[in-house]
């Protein structure tokens, strides 16, 4: 049973409604009136893998729809941030082709945004140096992924540490005025925004403070643990519904999810976690609201209800699957997609960061 599919524009719609006309402005200093600045929006991703069903309802979907409604918008594959643990080289390079495709496939448009290879602005790091030079050893130390990875390993590295100063340096880079984020991310673009302040009032103004722009999509979780996110790193093939599945892959990992012995179709997240993560999902796959779905699913138990929800995913990603995979075919093509939009990022990089060397002092 597949249950017909509705456009979600209502999901980010209310909170990037109050964005869409407003000009970001700030103080140009005492005798400076205040200037208007385009609306920028940056954000990035991780080459590693292929995105799965939390990273397009948390990130992708709204990235789609933010194109056309800022003055520009850029997205990047970080994978300066990727080394910060140990990857191979010959899965890196595939990883970042992987990414693109999946990108493009979902629905960025290399036209419509600037979708680039972070590695191939060297302006990142630059900038990068220059902010960290202004970060406090305590400051970084606060930030929670720190604090996570570090004490799971007992060790970290410095570029682990230091990488929210490069978060920073990528957003700061492009004069960026909205960043879209989830709220375990909310940290880290604070530190954007402190640092920022810190250079304007050291050297005078020159960054935006960069505003969030919220992801309202409930937090995707794991098919195998219900209290725990949805995540490219879980061990468990089962847990993990990649946008490339298969639909008998995605079929089975659903049919394996876990729920509990209450056969009725109910959201309950504090009680009933495995049920109301599928709540979720059928809802943010069809466009429609949780209420709607429970509603529709009525008589059914769970296992029917199971079938139900996978057929709904296998719908929303049948034709992703199938344009990723066109898409990989042609390397050649989307390493000039990677080209042209490095090339389109470096040119406003190049921009604000010889702004950023007159105002420090560098000849």
């Amino acid at each position: 049973m597949a249950l017909p599919v509705r456009t979600s524009m209502n999901r980010l719609s209310g909170f990037i409604q109050n964005f869409k006309v407003a000009k970001v402005s700030f103080s140009a200093g005492k005798d400076c009136e205040k200037k208007e600045v385009e609306e920028r929006v940056f954000s990035g991703i991780q080459p590693t893998g292929i995105p799965h069903l939390g990273n397009y309802l948390g990130a992708l979907e709204s990235w789609v729809r933010l194109q056309g409604q800022h003055g520009s918008v850029l997205y990047s594959i970080v994978d300066l941030h990727s080394i910060t643990v140990p990857q191979d080289p010959a899965r890196l390079r595939t990883s970042v082709l992987d990414v693109a495709a999946s990108l493009i496939a979902c629905g960025i448009d290399p036209e419509r945004s600037i979708l680039f290879q972070q590695s191939q602005v060297s302006e990142h790091t630059e900038l990068c140096w220059v902010l960290g030079c202004l970060t406090s050893i305590p400051r970084l130390r606060h930030l929670p992924q720190w604090k996570t990875k570090s004490n799971r390993k007992n060790e970290g590295s410095v570029g682990l540490f230091a990488y929210p100063i490069l978060q920073a340096a990528d957003i700061l880079l492009y004069k960026s005025t909205h960043v879209p984020v989830g709220e375990d991310q909310i940290q880290h673009l604070e530190l954007a925004q402190d640092t920022a302040r810190i250079f304007n009032q050291k050297y005078g103004d020159c960054f935006p403070i960069p505003q969030p722009l919220l992801s309202v999509t409930r937090k995707v979780k794991s098919l195998r643990d219900p209290t725990s996110k949805m995540s490219k790193s879980d061990p468990r093939k089962l847990a993990t519904v990649n946008i490339t599945d298969t639909p008998d892959d995605i079929r089975l990992k659903f049919r394996k999810a876990v729920t509990d012995f209450t056969s009725e179709v109910t959201f309950d997240p504090e009680n009933r976690p495995g049920v109301s993560n599928l709540v979720a999902i059928h809802a943010a796959v069809t466009g429609q609201t949780v209420e709607e779905v429970v509603h529709q699913s009525e008589g059914l138990e769970t296992a029917q209800y199971k079938h139900v929800v996978a057929e709904a995913v296998i719908q929303k990603f049948s034709p992703i699957r199938a344009e990723v995979q066109r898409l990989r075919a042609d390397a050649g093509y989307l390493e000039k997609v990677l080209s042209r939009g490095a090339e389109k990022a470096k040119e406003r990089a190049s921009v604000v960061y010889q702004e950023v060397r007159r105002r420090i002092g560098f000849s």
